[in-house]
C-alpha cells in the first residue's frame, strides 16, 4: 500500500466524521462520542498529531499520534468501505513507518475495544502484544479495552 500521509485538514476531518461503519463497528463512528468528535473537528487539537492517508487522491484513512514520554500512543482508522478486505496490516505498517520517521519513539501503544478481535489480530500480526485489559468511559458508557504495545523496531 503506497500512501501519501499529510496533516489532516478541516475538510478531511469533516469527511472522516461522516464515515459510517456497520455494526458492531459503528462503535467507531466519530459521532458515537461527542468529545471525540469535537477533538476530531478541532484544527488546534489535530495540528501535528492527526494525519490523513491518501491512496492516489482518495482519502482512505487516518492516523493519530500522541507523545507519552518516549512512547507514541497510536490511533488509526480505515475508511469503512475498505475494512474487511485485507488492507489493515499494510495500512497499519504504513502508519508505523511514518511515525518511526517523524517521532522516533521507543515504543508504540494503542488501545482497542475488546470486542474488536479483527483489529487485534491485525495488530498482533504486526508485532503488538496485549499488555492489559481495562475499562474506558466512552460512547455514553464504560467499555472494556485492550492496551497493546510494540517495541520500535522496523520489520525484517
Amino acid at each position: 500500500m503506497q500512501l501519501e500521509i499529510r496533516q489532516m485538514s478541516d475538510g478531511d476531518a469533516a469527511r472522516i466524521a461522516a464515515w459510517r461503519y456497520d455494526p458492531p463497528y459503528d462503535f467507531y463512528n466519530a459521532d458515537a462520542d461527542a468529545d471525540d468528535l469535537a477533538l476530531l473537528l478541532s484544527a488546534e487539537h489535530r495540528e501535528g498529531t492527526s494525519f490523513s492517508a491518501f491512496d492516489t487522491l482518495e482519502l482512505v484513512g487516518f492516523y493519530a499520534f500522541r507523545q507519552a514520554g518516549d512512547d507514541i500512543v497510536f490511533g488509526l482508522g480505515l475508511s469503512p468501505d475498505l475494512t474487511g478486505r485485507g488492507l489493515g496490516l499494510p495500512f497499519l505498517r504504513a502508519g508505523l513507518e511514518f511515525a518511526r520517521t517523524r517521532f522516533a519513539p521507543r515504543r508504540f501503544r494503542l488501545f482497542v475495544a475488546a470486542f474488536n478481535e479483527r483489529a487485534m489480530r491485525v495488530y498482533m500480526r504486526a508485532g503488538f502484544v496485549p499488555v492489559r485489559l481495562f475499562d474506558h468511559e466512552t460512547n455514553g458508557g464504560v467499555h472494556p479495552f485492550v492496551e497493546m504495545t510494540l517495541t520500535n523496531e522496523a520489520p525484517d
